[in-house]
């Protein structure tokens, strides 16, 4: 069945009819024209009775779904910043790691011989520098650095290529490392290979959700990060002996931000994320707060992080 195109005056309609509250429609058609109908809607769900029951709680208002959805963007623009400091920070040092131990020249440190050696990744070893050529032959026209390098020296440094690498990339990059140099970066953070390795898809998959606008509030990953000292300090509940908070959702990103974020940029942080859950609080009356908190994987007590 295909979907029809709708105009502001009939998905204004469709809200009413599943029981939504405009309380001020004027201003309503001017967000959703602005905002996109498609998606405002994708905070629905959080208001609605059940999901067998699609239809709004007794009172939810129009305004009450534009604040989630405003909190989700701001929130959003928390995450992104800091996720953007441990890329750049990762990408500096990895980049050094293999200068210093392979050389500059990217013949030299992308050597398959710089690799893991291990039979089960040869072809992962081999797509990922693929790709890394492949990325110096796209950008040797459109990077000012890379440009400048190549027609100065005739290569491109590591530490110039990472700046045109995707986050993803740099992941995928990792983790064809040798354990030796996997460890002296992991190090770096304070952390181990492991745990390393588990923060790196979870926080590229956060990274491209900020990225492109998409819903960041609910979202769960198919990765689960390793149960920390955090876990347990907040004494957060367990189901099946395992923790129902902080695996694969929004508080697992805090964790990890907790871990790899200076103290003075992690509260910084997290002060910024607590004022827009206040401003979000004092706009929502339908559902209660602890409702967005639990569907985020928020303990109530999560501010204790800055205490620990």
């Amino acid at each position: 069945m295909e979907k029809e195109f709708k105009t502001i005056d009939q998905q204004i309609d469709i809200f009413k009819k599943k029981g939504l509250i405009i309380d001020d429609e004027l201003a309503a058609k001017d967000i959703l024209l602005k905002e996109n109908y498609f998606f405002i809607n994708g905070y629905r769900h959080i208001f609605m009775n059940s999901p067998t029951d699609r239809t709004f709680i007794s009172g939810t208002t129009f305004s009450e779904m534009y604040a989630l959805f405003k909190f989700d963007r701001y929130s959003r623009n928390i995450f992104f910043k800091n996720l953007l400091i441990i890329e750049n920070r990762l990408k500096s040092v990895i980049s050094y790691q293999l200068s210093k131990k392979y050389g500059y020249k990217e013949k030299d440190y992308l050597n398959s011989k710089n690799f893991t050696q291990n039979p089960e990744k040869k072809r992962r070893v081999k797509d990922v520098i693929e790709k890394m050529k492949r990325q110096i032959r796209i950008n040797t026209g459109r990077h000012n650095a890379t440009m400048h390098y190549l027609k100065n020296y005739g290569y491109i440094p590591l530490w110039i290529l990472v700046k045109v690498l995707s986050f993803g990339m740099v992941c995928e990059l990792y983790s064809i490392m040798t354990d030796e140099d996997k460890l002296e970066v992991s190090s770096v953070f304070n952390l181990t290979v492991e745990n390393l390795e588990s923060f790196l898809p979870i926080l590229s998959n956060y990274r491209n959700l900020c990225a492109h606008e998409d819903i960041v509030f609910d979202h769960k990953t198919e990765r689960v990060i390793p149960d920390t000292e955090y876990h347990k300090k907040l004494n957060i509940f367990k189901m099946d002996d395992e923790y129902i908070y902080g695996k694969d959702d929004v508080f697992a990103v805090i964790i990890i931000f907790k871990m790899m974020l200076e103290d003075s940029e992690f509260r910084l942080m997290l002060k910024e994320f607590e004022y827009e859950l206040e401003k979000l609080d004092g706009k929502v009356d339908s559902i209660p707060i602890e409702k967005i908190l639990d569907t985020m994987g928020v303990p109530k007590n999560y501010m204790e992080l800055l205490d620990m």
